[in-house]
């Protein structure tokens, strides 16, 4: 719901977006790509979700270089679980860096214990992460 919304936001400011299918398991399909937005829930003891295991365990065998990727990253958690609270999109963000690829902004952390519409809050920062995207990707003057 995150995602598909963020999606139509870009769209309505003109820019090409694609939702990447959730049990994709090709990381040469990320490392195409320039400019990733990630939103990934947690569950369980902070585990990503069961389809996104392949990906992770095909990034650790083919290693892409993602030094060209900038990215954003959206978490879906439960903040009663403190320790584990949104530990699945902190884990696809530090397998990101892990591969070179940049974090644009900071990392979204949407509680859904007190957040009844989660797409709400992420348009709200996706706004904020599309000013900081353009001027990284304007570079220094």
């Amino acid at each position: 719901m995150v995602g598909e919304a963020m999606k139509g936001a870009l769209e309505r400011a003109g820019i090409a977006a694609e939702l990447m299918p959730e049990d994709n398991a090709d990381p040469a399909l990320i490392a195409r790509q320039e400019w990733l937005l990630v939103c990934c829930s947690s569950h369980g003891e902070g585990d990503v979700p069961d389809h996104l295991l392949p990906l992770l365990a095909a990034f650790g065998e083919q290693r892409p270089d993602l030094s060209h990727l900038r990215y954003g990253a959206v978490g879906l958690g439960d903040r009663t679980y403190y320790e584990t609270y949104c530990h699945g999109a902190r884990q696809i963000d530090e397998l990101l860096q892990s591969h070179g690829a940049q974090r644009v902004g900071e990392r979204l952390q949407i509680d859904a214990s007190t957040q009844p519409f989660p797409d709400e809050v992420a348009l709200a920062w996706l706004g904020q992460w599309l000013e900081t995207a353009t001027a990284v990707q304007a570079g220094p003057p």
